[in-house]
């Protein structure tokens, strides 16, 4: 494999975490290598294509995974420039402060985090300002202190979702402009201006952006960080293993299988993963020696450990009245994020889908087949369908755990019954209202497409918590900064890290703490 050239860092994935960092450093002078294990997205008509994204899943990685009991399944997972949030909804909210404490739900305690919100505030502002984020700070009771306000003002509701918004407000509830990140300016009456990258479509959820208008990490973070001379990127690049030196204390080597099938070998003073939080994992385990029998930085045997994903329903109510909406994805409700009335324990957020369409519901029909509760057909329920997407809180549970068999394959073990009592009610919350909104009432029908057909442990695109961090290195793999407690140059700055998921996207988290972790390895580098 020849002599590993040498680089200041090394971060390998191109994600919300690895891609936000490598824009940190890129102003730096830093020799900076990043790693990519897939290619560039193709730019095609397909990438906006319901049958070809949904149905078919043509951008889906093409492997299997296997869940505790050796049945193989396929992962939620994208290998691109831009990692998955190429395909995400660039919903980008803030965790609440609640969420960085100790918090009590149905089913155990959500566990304290090392670091409070105040520590990791300003980075949230400045991932806001970064990713282009659309919102208004002040409309949700719930959040926490803000230092700035958002950049850009919230995407305008549709006529549909503004009357939406409004009969919840007559409930007593308070709706809010779910914060987003397109490239999007608005006229006086919400359309999209002439000069607007964003051009306000049906497919800013689960699609790739075509025209570049969404916030993905690429987009915003990769190649702005390429024109800086310091940047290179390898794509087609899988890493296979990371090496270290006789003392176990210092990776030396990172391992990569090209597309041609062989391995190389890359050295940095610093070496960052950000695989996501199953393939971060997998790679440490993978990288297991003398010094390090469990897997790299395993000490703890936490590695791999504590797998979280969220309690998501998709769900598709029916309109009384035809749903024009385009961009549909503008409404959170955060009014039970913390409990209700009616129960002690958080339940979570509901916000706006992407506005689904005649081939998704189409796609459908065989869960639907004899059960649909209403005479209409299915061009148009499309018309009349109203999405929501509900997410609850689940638990860090030592037992949700990835490991490897001998071939070096992936096996994911998940209670999938994990917490569940408290999205289960925040469905009937929801359902229980549907009369006053404008819908048919108690029809809401499981859109279990965009859950990946509606396999639990196959939905992985809210994947956290294999590589906590903490403050004992006997409960966490990783400090306060996201180094590895057993290895002197080695970081993950990925989703792997969160001790607890919160009931929100995680992505904004991610994208911050790299902020965060980037502004120290700025320091350590000098």
């Amino acid at each position: 494999m020849g002599d590993a050239p040498h680089y200041d860092v090394i971060i390998i994935g191109t994600g919300a975490g690895g891609g936000t960092l490598a824009h940190r450093l890129a102003p730096s002078g830093k020799r900076v290598l990043v790693l990519e294990r897939g290619d560039y997205l193709p730019r095609e008509r397909d990438n906006w294509d319901s049958t070809s994204v949904f149905v078919k899943s043509k951008y889906r990685a093409q492997e299997f995974w296997f869940d505790d009991r050796g049945k193989e399944f396929p992962p939620e997972v994208n290998y691109y420039v831009g990692g998955n949030t190429k395909f995400y909804g660039a919903a980008l909210f803030r965790l609440r402060p609640e969420d960085f404490g100790e918090l009590r739900h149905h089913d155990g305690m959500s566990p304290a985090w090392p670091i409070r919100y105040d520590d990791l505030e300003p980075y949230y502002t400045q991932a806001e300002h970064l990713y282009l984020v659309h919102g208004r700070h002040g409309e949700d009771p719930w959040e926490g202190q803000v230092s700035a306000q958002y950049a850009y003002p919230p995407v305008e509701h549709e006529p549909r979702i503004q009357r939406l918004s409004d009969d919840l407000e007559k409930q007593g509830l308070h709706p809010f402009h779910l914060p987003i990140g397109v490239n999007l300016t608005q006229d006086e009456a919400g359309r999209a201006t002439h000069a607007s990258a964003c051009i306000r479509c049906d497919r800013v959820d689960g699609f790739p952006c075509l025209i570049g208008a969404k916030s993905d990490a690429q987009v915003i973070c990769v190649d702005p960080a390429l024109r800086h001379p310091n940047v290179e990127m390898v794509t087609n690049a899988h890493v296979v293993r990371l090496e270290t030196d006789p003392t176990g204390r210092t990776v030396d080597s990172v391992v990569a299988r090209l597309a041609n099938g062989e391995e190389t070998r890359y050295a940095a003073d610093i070496v960052v993963v950000s695989c996501g939080a199953v393939n971060s994992a997998a790679l440490l385990l993978a990288s297991a020696n003398d010094q390090h029998p469990r897997g790299l930085a395993n000490g703890s045997d936490v590695v791999g450990r504590h797998y979280m994903r969220h309690n998501n329903l998709a769900l598709v109510a029916v309109s009384l009245e035809p749903n024009d909406t385009k961009f549909q994805k503008t409404l959170a409700l955060h009014d039970w994020y913390l409990g209700a009335d009616d129960w002690d324990y958080p339940l979570g957020g509901i916000q706006m889908l992407g506005k689904s369409d005649a081939e998704q519901i189409h796609g459908e029909a065989p869960r639907w087949a004899g059960s649909l509760p209403l005479d209409m057909p299915f061009a148009v329920l499309a018309h009349h369908a109203v999405d929501f997407w509900l997410c609850g809180e689940d638990l860090p549970l030592p037992d949700n755990r990835v490991t490897l068999d001998g071939d070096g394959r992936i096996h994911l073990a998940l209670d999938e019954n994990n917490n569940t009592a408290g999205v289960k009610r925040l469905r009937h919350k929801l359902q229980h209202m549907l009369g006053h909104l404008g819908m048919h009432e108690h029809h809401l029908l499981t859109r279990s497409i965009y859950l990946y057909k509606g396999m639990p442990i196959g939905a992985t695109a809210h994947q956290a918590g294999t590589v906590r961090f903490g403050d004992d290195p006997a409960s966490s793999a990783l400090d306060v900064n996201c180094k590895a407690h057993e290895v002197d140059n080695l970081y993950v700055v990925d989703t792997s890290f969160f001790p607890s998921i919160g009931a929100v996207n995680p992505s904004l988290t991610a994208i911050a703490n790299a902020l965060r972790v980037g502004d120290h390895l700025l320091e350590r580098l000098g």
